[in-house]
């Protein structure tokens, strides 16, 4: 799909962390994004979808909003469902009805972390929290309805500029703070939400089908990010490793959620760049963290 001069829908893209990246990635390849928050419209209401897209008419529609609150939704698991398991699908028709592509980005949280190696594409969904499955059950949902321009993207560990992150929250912790204690047993792929957005319209331009994964390339624990995000910043402060359980959620996280990107580069070509690379990006050139010595 040739981006330049396209019309491209993006639910989730004005407040959202991938969708804000998503439509400044499509205005630098010459796109008209048109990045709608929840209160631009409800995609749990068919009706005003259908009202909204048949007048915006666009060439390609994004789904990029969804219910992100892991513990959150082990309390309100209907909404949590009707945002990511019920409204994916019912998008999905309306891109049908206009016959364009569809994207859709589901999370590596559906899966339940018990491997030692990436997770591949085909590997079993059996996530153990609410979030995690109604994600699952989404793709499921997408699936079972069969539209051939479907594009369905896993990613991770989202972090980037726009919204609050883990990254963010962790520096301003430790500019106030001698000593972190951050989780070093839960082990996944960091994704700079900046790249995921130029990837996944690398993606789109190869005409990419089905489901791939995406994120930075490599992997650590949450301590491992937080560690490297507070001596880019180069504050006064240490990080510690401790167990899952010295922080006990109502969700229960993967231990290990590493993404197998093999399908994204076969398709197109590129290999997405070091999570620590784009790490340095975010803390040196968005949030302009300067070591002070």
């Amino acid at each position: 799909m040739h981006l330049k001069g396209q019309t491209v829908v993006i639910f989730g893209g004005k407040t959202g962390l991938l969708g804000q990246a998503l439509t400044d990635a499509l205005k630098k390849a010459g796109a008209k994004p048109i990045p709608l928050s929840s209160s631009d419209c409800d995609i749990l209401d068919p009706t005003k979808v259908e009202r909204l897209l048949e007048k915006k008419a666009p060439d390609l529609i994004i789904n990029a909003a969804a219910y992100t609150q892991v513990d959150l939704a082990e309390d309100e698991k209907e909404l949590a469902f009707a945002l990511n398991a019920t409204a994916p699908p019912l998008l999905a028709n309306m891109a049908a009805r206009l016959n364009v592509p569809f994207i859709h980005f589901s999370t590596d949280f559906v899966f339940k972390g018990d491997k030692k190696t990436p997770y591949s594409i085909h590997d079993e969904q059996n996530s153990s929290s609410v979030y995690g499955t109604s994600k699952a059950e989404g793709e499921h949902n997408l699936l079972k309805l069969g539209y051939e321009l479907t594009l369905i993207i896993r990613i991770s560990w989202l972090f980037g500029p726009g919204r609050a992150n883990f990254v963010e929250k962790i520096l301003g912790l430790s500019e106030t703070r001698e000593t972190l204690t951050v989780v070093d047993d839960q082990t996944g792929s960091p994704s700079y939400a900046p790249d995921i957005a130029t990837n996944t319209l690398a993606l789109l331009e190869h005409d990419a089908t089905g489901i791939y994964h995406l994120a930075n390339s490599g992997e650590t624990t949450w301590c491992g990010l937080a560690t490297a995000a507070v001596n880019l910043a180069g504050t006064d402060c240490s990080v510690e490793p401790v167990p899952t359980s010295a922080y006990p959620t109502k969700a229960v996280r993967p231990a290990y959620s590493v993404l197998d990107l093999s399908g994204f580069i076969q398709t197109t070509g590129i290999t997405p760049r070091k999570w620590e690379d784009a790490l340095k990006d975010y803390v040196l050139n968005d949030l302009k963290k300067r070591p002070t010595s």
